[in-house]
């Protein structure tokens, strides 16, 4: 147990440093969220989904931005709908850990069993949200919490709030 939690440590604290390389990186902010997504589903199996969703203060809506895994149908969600707009309107980390049980979930497909939502903060307001869904039922875990919230305090850097 303590060598597998050393090895999240591990892959967690590497995947920071490469976030962090990213986002100082030469690529338009677009492209460096993309290539995010694609880290973080690449290197961790059960990250079967991982996008961002942008927040618009005004409409009180996400949009879906850069995303890795299978298309959505929910490109557009207001702030208190579905876990990803409770997680906007409450501006906390949501984890789910059995969707099923979920009154307020939108499905994103048959195979999600479980769902952690970030948002990203600047200067107080939600400027976007890190989504990331697994196949796995109750995959996601306090390190994960953790981790995912450092992610989003990285990306912060682009995005501006208001």
């Amino acid at each position: 147990m303590e060598n597998t939690q050393k090895e999240t440590r591990r892959v967690f604290g590497n995947l920071l440093a490469e976030t962090g390389r990213i986002a100082a990186g030469a690529q338009d902010n677009s492209g460096k969220l993309q290539s995010i997504c694609d880290l973080l589903r690449k290197s961790v199996p059960y990250y079967d989904w991982v996008g961002f969703y942008m927040a618009d203060a005004v409409t009180k809506t996400l949009r879906l931005g850069p995303f890795s895994g299978a298309p959505t149908q929910h490109t557009r969600i207001a702030f208190g709908q579905g876990i990803c707009g409770q997680a906007a309107e409450r501006k906390e980390t949501f984890v789910v850990r059995d969707v099923s049980r979920e009154s307020n979930y939108l499905s994103c497909g048959i195979h999600v069993k479980s769902e952690i939502v970030v948002p990203v903060m600047r200067e107080g307001e939600v400027v976007a949200e890190l989504d990331i869904d697994s196949h796995t039922c109750d995959a996601f875990t306090d390190p994960d919490r953790v981790f995912l919230e450092k992610v989003a305090g990285i990306v912060s850097c682009l995005f501006r709030a208001g």
